[in-house]
């Protein structure tokens, strides 16, 4: 089946020239110019990606980013006119997976693109076990789903990497860098802050206390680990 994106952009030249784009790559993509239309077309299910840009007519990007988020871990693209690192940040907190400030390059949201795709799809080595414990925390790679206590936790595509990727090691520390790189798969600009935003959402859905974390541990001036049992 082709991949579908759909990009939700009120600029009718931009939305031309980047859906000739994503088709040139064999990408199948759908359309809409407003907040409402985009948040029907995912609804509608089948949409394997989403270019969202922020200023939108009838309802913003973030809004619909928000809604998106109480039903589907569609990967998230999110677009801006503006720099300013609280957009980002905002952009993020609510549940994108990535973020490009207008002008961008093409090739640099291509390479986005298939980032997500890839990252949405993980593909674990032969050798996992389907089910990865860590003491009342079970996940399963396959399935990608995680358990708590017998209780499931409605974890975000990139808050699920993340969990693997220290679960599936307990005690080992990982730079804000390393995560960076073993989840997002490209250079980030740096942005390190992206992991800490996500480390605190997803403590807020592990831990009875996220101010004072069990599971996900932080050692100070070198990154984050998840907790040995003993």
């Amino acid at each position: 089946m082709e991949t579908k994106i759909l990009i939700v952009d009120d600029e009718p030249l931009l939305v031309k020239g980047l859906k000739h784009s994503l088709e040139q790559e064999g990408y199948s993509v759908e359309c809409a110019y407003d907040g409402e239309t985009g948040l029907e077309y995912v609804r509608k299910g089948g949409i394997d990606l989403v270019i969202l840009d922020v200023m939108l007519p009838k309802k913003d990007g973030f809004t619909v980013c928000r809604e998106i988020r109480t039903y589907s871990n569609v990967p998230i693209i999110m677009l801006t006119a503006k720099g300013e690192d609280i957009d980002r940040i905002v952009g993020i907190e609510i549940g994108a997976d990535d973020y490009l400030t207008k002008p961008f390059n093409t090739r640099e949201l291509l390479a986005r693109i298939k980032a997500l795709l890839r990252r949405a799809g993980m593909s674990y080595n032969k050798d996992d076990h389907k089910l990865l414990k860590v003491g009342e925390l079970k996940i399963d790679i396959k399935g990608r789903r995680a358990f708590l206590k017998g209780k499931e936790i409605d974890l975000t595509s990139k808050e699920f990497d993340i969990l693997y990727i220290l679960a599936k090691t307990p005690g080992r520390v990982y730079s804000r860098e390393k995560l960076l790189e073993l989840v997002w798969g490209y250079d980030f600009f740096g942005d390190v802050r992206t992991v800490d935003v996500h480390i605190r959402r997803l403590r807020e859905k592990l831990e009875e206390d996220p101010g004072r974390p069990y599971w996900i541990l932080t050692k100070w001036g070198a990154g984050y680990y998840c907790r040995e049992m003993v």
